[in-house]
């Protein structure tokens, strides 16, 4: 899809904006965070020994990510400073900021045979992986019949 760093018709542009904005308000907050849009951009997935989670942050300080667990509900926050040109220069003129910068705060409910105590963050690349141990009690296990 083309689009005009330049807007050359006023009615399209709001029109536009209008689009836009609507769509914002189409991502209704829950337990698991937003269906799309929100930052970080999230991966979960589960295999039987472990919950594992991807949060996607390009940029970031490691250190000023906050990650907590509290009843099974892992939560990240933190804030993303902005990397653009400030706009309070009178002679920048930005066209497109696409960049997410501010705070942001994720919550994932997550199941209940997770293991608190067992719980691995790191950060590489821009990506942030949590993974959280199931509790050796949920864990399948072949029994030997006799």
């Amino acid at each position: 899809m083309y689009r005009s760093l330049f807007a050359r018709d006023a009615i399209a542009e709001l029109d536009r904006l209008q689009r836009e904005m609507s769509s914002w308000f189409d991502a209704s907050p829950s337990i698991r965070g937003f269906a799309r849009g929100g930052y970080p951009a999230l991966n979960v997935g589960a295999t039987s020994q472990s919950v594992e989670v991807y949060a996607f942050a390009p940029g970031m300080d490691p250190a000023k990510i906050e990650v907590n667990l509290d009843r099974g509900v892992l939560t990240l926050a933190g804030e993303r400073p902005a990397a653009a040109p400030s706009a309070s220069d009178e002679k920048t003129t930005l066209h497109v900021n696409e960049r997410f910068a501010g705070r942001f705060r994720r919550v994932i409910s997550l199941p209940d045979d997770i293991d608190p105590q067992a719980v691995t963050a790191n950060y590489r690349d821009g990506v942030l992986h949590i993974s959280i141990q199931r509790k050796a009690a949920s864990q399948p296990r072949r029994i030997e019949v006799q």
